[in-house]
């Protein structure tokens, strides 16, 4: 595995080192103590810069917002307990399957 590969998890490592951390001294743990509902915010507050970068600022700028809203997913994920093996599991279950199939299935569910 590449280094681009294991990245997601080496972070998800960090996070967890760090939500036991100073909140004075680490942004993770000030997340951490601020909740759910903060962390959650800023997620989406990172998905908006995203998707503004995409359509009106640079491809470096996408860059940085992309890490952004990775790190802060990370953060979420990891606050919830869930694993990246839940979501790799989701998406290869729908991988093959067009977007709008899986649409009609949510719609029925």
């Amino acid at each position: 595995m590449q280094k681009d590969e294991r990245i997601l998890l080496e972070m998800l490592e960090v996070i967890g080192q760090r939500k036991a951390a100073d909140p004075a001294t680490s942004y993770t743990a000030r997340l951490y103590a601020k909740g759910i509902h903060k962390i959650a915010q800023k997620v989406g507050e990172e998905a908006v810069e995203t998707a503004v970068a995409a359509v009106a600022e640079s491809d470096q700028r996408l860059a940085r917002e992309s890490a952004d809203l990775l790190y802060h997913l990370l953060i979420l994920w990891h606050a919830k307990g869930l694993s990246p093996a839940e979501v790799w599991a989701e998406m290869d279950k729908r991988f093959g399957t067009s977007g709008t199939a899986i649409k009609e299935v949510r719609k029925k569910g």
